[in-house]
């Protein structure tokens, strides 16, 4: 299995985060993301302070939860470079057609704080909430949309099994890719087309166990008279406590805050 993978995976531990309803994660997570798109330059000191105090609620090793950017450093790489040396403005460095300008600096760095903030933040709450738990909170935020007869059960369904799926489809790629390489199969020399050709035999058995799995699992739901949400009942229902209140006023606070910033200062 990816060992740099994190998202879809739940890490179990007995902390604040972890005891809050998952309808709490999910708009905290909805009103961090909205909140990075507002600042700028020297704004992001709240952002990142405000992820940093969620990271050690959450009791999740921050070493655990860097493994998540792992799977995403070339996007991350190729948008600094491209908005480092295309950006206009005033040349801190030149050679040749190759230029460095403080608006691009300043914009590469802010996109990768928000590109790192962003994934860690979608991070606490898959590492904190059970694929469970994320699908009754999806469906009971999103429950107002059945008055226009959206499927919202039915979407929920569809996230959690995608989510239970990218663990298990990891693995699976790594028990292929090991035979693979045990029958003499090459995925690391030669350039990125000779590469990109070795993944074919990965490609074609992978989508043939996801096929497969796919199948049992519709006829493991047949089997037991699955047939969408309506009438439905949850063993566990969801209800709001007083540490969720709590929550809920905090992360208020802190977009509201945001706001502020963003409108008083420009930051």
């Amino acid at each position: 299995m990816d060992k740099n993978l994190t998202i879809g995976q739940y890490y179990p531990a007995d902390s604040v985060i972890h005891k809050l309803d998952p309808r709490v994660k999910l708009i905290g997570t909805l009103l961090y993301i909205i909140s990075l798109f507002l600042f700028h330059t020297w704004g992001y000191v709240l952002g990142v302070g405000f992820l940093a105090v969620m990271i050690i609620l959450s009791r999740v090793p921050f070493l655990y939860m860097l493994r998540g950017v792992k799977t995403i450093w070339l996007i991350l790489v190729l948008t600094m470079v491209f908005n480092l040396f295309l950006t206009q403005g005033t040349i801190l460095w030149q050679a040749g057609i190759f230029k460095i300008t403080y608006e691009g600096l300043s914009m590469a760095v802010q996109l990768g704080i928000r590109l790192v903030a962003l994934i860690l933040g979608a991070s606490i709450m898959t590492l904190t909430t059970t694929p469970n738990k994320l699908t009754d909170g999806m469906e009971s935020l999103f429950r107002p949309l059945k008055v226009v007869h959206v499927p919202v059960h039915e979407i929920a369904m569809m996230m959690s099994i995608a989510l239970r799926f990218i663990p298990i489809l990891m693995e699976e790629t790594d028990k292929i890719k090991k035979a693979q390489m045990a029958r003499g199969a090459d995925f690391e020399s030669g350039n990125l087309i000779t590469k990109a050709k070795a993944m074919v035999p990965l490609l074609v058995p992978l989508f043939v166990s996801a096929f497969r799995r796919a199948n049992d699992l519709a006829m493991a739901m047949e089997a037991r008279c699955y047939h969408g949400g309506e009438g439905r009942t949850q063993m566990k229902p969801l209800r709001y406590e007083s540490r969720d209140y709590v929550a809920l006023a905090v992360l208020l606070a802190y977009f509201g805050a945001s706001i502020a910033v963003h409108a008083a200062l420009g930051w």
